[in-house]
């Protein structure tokens, strides 16, 4: 075998649905957890500085803020885990069908591991489905807050006071109801959405969202191909199935052929 066909057999061996639903599960997963980690630190900081000055008053607020954040990490390195197994998994169904009609036989164990990653992946879909509902409350809100703040500096808006027109991150349950001031108005509001953190995070919020999106994409994607890998070697495993008693009844065959020419012969 010659270089050029060694390569396209190897090539013939890669699972590329389980590749592309891999990349697409790592950079979904990433853009999730490094943005969403960034934009909640900057979420923290404007509500220290604008809307909850006193730091008792939003304490758990940021005690809740940290424990996403530890749980962010844990879904980073979870999926990164997860996602190399999958592949791994992808690699040894492939050549368990292309060598369907050579020794290589799967077993009850593979196909049982097989079926726990189409049930966890199922799993895991349905979980990322609520992630991605959850992730896409801060954009609510942070989209409410700068058309907001677009009402009060544009100019076709009729507004004889725009210090009435006003934002309380209170009515969200995001602060107490004791927070001072709890609310922006006016300039001081369209100060807010001038700055970094508010354009930092908003974006960012965005991203986060559409990352939550593509790994709910990947998941789907994932639980298709493990679903027929997992037909694909229960078929296999009825076909040599098959063959075994095939191969079996021949001999046996081949066996009372023999033994019917001895005793013929004997006879003779």
């Amino acid at each position: 075998m010659g270089c050029f066909e060694c390569c396209i057999k190897c090539l013939g061996g890669v699972p590329y649905a389980s590749l592309v639903a891999t990349i697409l599960c790592f950079s979904g997963v990433a853009l999730f957890c490094g943005c969403g980690h960034v934009a909640l630190t900057g979420t923290l900081t404007i509500l220290e500085n604008h809307f909850s000055k006193v730091t008792t008053d939003h304490a758990m607020l940021t005690d809740v803020i940290q424990l996403m954040q530890y749980v962010i990490y844990g879904i980073a390195s979870f999926f990164f885990l997860y996602g190399i197994i999958l592949l791994a998994e992808g690699f040894y169904t492939t050549s368990a069908v292309k060598e369907l009609h050579s020794e290589f036989k799967t077993t009850i164990c593979g196909r049982c591991i097989s079926g726990m990653f189409v049930f966890l992946t199922y799993i895991l879909g349905v979980a990322w489905l609520g992630v991605f509902g959850f992730s896409a409350v801060p954009v609510f809100l942070f989209y409410n807050m700068w058309s907001t703040c677009n009402a009060i500096n544009s100019p076709s808006v009729n507004v004889t006071d725009i210090d009435s027109i006003c934002v309380d991150v209170r009515q969200y349950g995001i602060i107490p109801w004791n927070a001072t001031p709890g609310r922006a108005c006016g300039s001081t509001l369209g100060d807010i959405c001038k700055t970094s953190d508010f354009y930092l995070s908003y974006h960012l919020y965005i991203v986060a969202c559409a990352g939550a999106g593509a790994t709910v994409i990947a998941l789907i994607h994932f639980l298709m191909i493990l679903s027929a890998n997992w037909a694909y070697l229960k078929d296999a495993s009825q076909m040599h199935a098959y063959q075994d008693i095939k191969l079996k009844e021949e001999r046996e065959l081949q066996d009372i052929t023999a033994r019917s020419k001895e005793c013929l012969n004997s006879y003779t």
